[in-house]
């Protein structure tokens, strides 16, 4: 196949696509707005260390965005558990924690959720009984989009405690919303993928490299590798319809394509696309975003040995030890995690250091007693879309009403949450079909 692609958007999905589209013989060209390939997951350079703009974790479920990896040739940029094991930091700075054993699913959480400290024995017996429940639902029943997660639990005996020590220390970080603002699909897929159809799905993996080395640059170095060009701070400012296939607007330049993937966030694919490919800005103006706080503190000595751990009682959620990702010889870096972040999204820096070095204080007491050398922020405004009650309607799917125009985004009709794994599977199904249609005589072949 020799057509001619445009793919528009660096973020995982255009990548993925663009991949997909060169390894298959089109002739690619992928166009990124901003001055860097990455999206959403990307890394900076600030006073000596590698960040990430956010703390970006997969699960063994995630077979996509890790057959991705293994694609590119960076498996070994991440470290991925070979049982899951949850370390839980309670209010009071015990540590507790969830795992697995090798029993089938779902027995292979019970022993562990036996122990689990953040919970009562009765309160232990809520879960088991909800989560038993939770598996006999089918994540692709249009009716659970339009519940709450927070509500189906509260009908099924959850409580406050349930809430906080399990439930939402899970979805939170999984949908980057409250359970009760959660959509009942999305938590069930979460749920049930991870944690309650696999024995292993919930393993943990945590990037031992930046993303700029675990994606981002390797799939550049790919893509250039097999003839595809890429051009930053080419913003498109419309993709138009002609007679023999499309037209990509730039502000100094239309490029001919005979298929376009467009693989941009939603208000942004709304503008660019013609009105007869049907997609509509009114409807995905609807999905909203919710926003992703990261702190960053860098201490002179190091003060815990976990790799990370969640938190309990504490607004601080996750905290991850960043020391050798960032590439810090001395001391450690923590960054902790954010996710529904509305509270402290426009909060500044000078009161985020406040609470948040108090709270590191007093769940690690070595934090307490050791100075804190680095503190600053990143903040995601729109991390992701608001992942409600009702939002699985107004996710599009990737096919337009122009055959040869495709969308891709983790915002489109995945099946899965806004994450990594949601995007690589939303630009394989975007590349597909430009393939399909090439293979079927129908343009970009």
């Amino acid at each position: 196949m020799t057509g001619r692609v445009v793919v528009v958007g660096g973020g995982l999905a255009g990548l993925t696509a663009a991949c997909d589209l060169a390894d298959a013989g089109f002739r690619v060209t992928l166009l990124e707005s901003r001055s860097r390939l990455g999206g959403a997951t990307f890394s900076f350079r600030r006073d000596g260390l590698v960040v990430d703009n956010g703390q970006h974790v997969l699960l063994r479920c995630c077979t996509e965005y890790r057959a991705l990896l293994e694609r590119l040739g960076t498996t070994e940029g991440i470290d991925l558990q070979d049982r899951f094991r949850m370390p839980v930091l309670l209010a009071d700075g015990r540590l507790t924690g969830l795992g697995r054993t090798s029993a089938p699913a779902p027995l292979h959480l019970v022993p562990g959720l036996a122990r689990y400290g953040a919970l009562s024995p009765a309160d232990r017996m809520r879960v088991v009984r909800a989560a038993a429940a939770l598996r006999l639902l089918d994540p692709d029943d249009p009716a659970l989009d339009e519940q709450s997660f927070g509500d189906w639990l509260t009908r099924h005996g959850q409580n406050s405690a349930t809430l906080s020590a399990l439930w939402n220390l899970i979805s939170v970080a999984a949908l980057n919303c409250d359970a009760h603002e959660a959509s009942l699909a999305l938590a069930v897929t979460v749920f049930r993928t991870a944690l309650l159809d696999r024995a292993d799905g919930a393993d943990i993996g945590v990037p031992r490299w930046p993303l700029e080395d675990l994606h981002v640059r390797p799939a550049e170095k790919y893509l250039i590798a097999r003839g595809a060009e890429i051009r930053l701070r080419s913003a498109v400012r419309a993709v138009e319809r002609g007679r023999s296939g499309f037209t990509v607007r730039l502000d100094d330049e239309n490029l001919p394509a005979d298929a376009v993937v467009v693989a941009a966030p939603p208000d942004a694919a709304a503008r660019m696309c013609p009105d007869a490919a049907g997609v509509s800005a009114a409807r995905l103006s609807g999905l909203g975003a919710a926003p992703i706080v990261n702190v960053h503190a860098v201490f002179e000595r190091p003060v815990t040995d976990l790799p990370f751990a969640a938190t309990v009682g504490s607004p601080a959620q996750w905290i991850f030890d960043r020391t050798e990702v960032a590439g810090l010889t001395e001391g450690q870096y923590l960054a902790v995690s954010l996710s529904a972040a509305r509270t402290w999204l426009d909060a500044p820096a000078p009161v985020l250091r406040e609470v948040f070095l108090a709270e590191l204080g007093r769940l690690l007491p070595a934090a307490a007693a050791t100075p804190c050398t680095q503190f600053f922020v990143t903040r995601e405004r729109r991390a992701t879309f608001r992942q409600a009650p009702g939002t699985g309607r107004l996710r599009p799917r990737p096919e337009t009403r122009l055959p040869g125009l495709v969308l891709a985004g983790s915002w489109t009709a995945t099946g899965w949450p806004d994450t990594m794994e949601g995007a690589v599977r939303s630009g394989h199904r975007a590349a597909d079909l430009v393939r399909d249609r090439a293979r079927a005589g129908g343009g970009a072949g």
